[in-house]
């Protein structure tokens, strides 16, 4: 929450910022410094690495997310860490490109009767009995399809 506009208000009608900034436990610094409208240290270094990372981000042709961002930040020299890149991506919209998801090859259909069990899940070969069981899993061959 900004408190500024109310000290600011309690200023115009005369009564002391000391006293406005130690009631709602602001330092008179900050109240000062926003005021001014100067920018930190922080958001200073926040905009050169912002305009970093944008320049990384389009380098990779768009396709980079965070961990590889700061990866490539870290090579080249700057420290920062990686949550402090994701939040800086964050703001300025950028995201990196997610892999598709796997499609599911085989959806089963639930009006279908079952198929009895005729080997009862028993895969052993037999040798007594050659050529009665023969099983196979052909769902994930690659096909043209």
């Amino acid at each position: 929450m900004n408190v500024d506009p109310f000290i600011e208000a309690e200023k115009t009608t005369g009564h002391s910022v000391k006293r406005a900034c130690e009631l709602l436990e602001v330092s008179r610094t900050a109240y000062y410094a926003r005021r001014n409208g100067t920018p930190g240290p922080r958001a200073v270094r926040d905009a050169e690495l912002t305009e970093k990372i944008t320049t990384v981000h389009q380098r990779s042709r768009g396709t980079y997310g965070a961990p590889r961002v700061h990866a490539v930040l870290k090579r080249e020299g700057e420290w920062c860490g990686r949550r402090r890149v994701a939040r800086l991506m964050r703001q300025a919209g950028l995201a990196g490109r997610t892999r598709r998801r796997r499609h599911r090859t085989t959806i089963p259909d639930p009006h279908a009767v079952t198929r009895p069990d005729l080997v009862l899940r028993d895969f052993q070969p037999d040798p007594a009995a050659i050529d009665t069981r023969w099983c196979g899993d052909i769902t994930y061959i690659a096909t043209d399809e």
